[in-house]
């Protein structure tokens, strides 16, 4: 389980910035506007999160809820998720878009594994 887990959360290896078309998201209210009113979808694993402005966020994987809180400090998206009762701890993480179509989230402030988002 925690094998899969780890696979939901790190779906891609991380990227060159810019050279697929991903530019960094360093604003608090960039960001706001990218996801408001949307839904971050991974098709492959029937994820869906919603990242909500006061600070929540909501989905599910695979069919069980995820719950959280994420705050925008120094340029980096950090959060915290409880996935059915599995803890996903605190990491702040580099957020990139392509266009208004894709997000991806860069753990360890853009260092590690990355995962990309369709915004539905």
């Amino acid at each position: 389980m925690l094998r899969l887990f780890a696979l939901l959360f790190a779906v891609t290896a991380a990227a060159p910035l810019a050279a697929d078309g991903f530019e960094p998201v360093k604003d608090k209210n960039r960001f706001l506007d990218l996801i408001e009113d949307r839904v971050l979808r991974i098709g492959l694993y029937n994820l869906s999160l919603n990242v909500l402005p006061d600070g929540r966020i909501d989905g599910s994987a695979m069919g069980w809820k995820i719950t959280g809180n994420w705050a925008w400090k120094d340029g980096y998206f950090c959060r915290e998720m409880d996935w059915s009762g599995m803890e996903i701890g605190y990491n702040c993480q580099l957020v990139e878009a392509q266009g208004a179509e894709k997000v991806r989230f860069t753990v360890d402030q853009g260092r590690g594994d990355s995962a990309v988002f369709r915004l539905r």
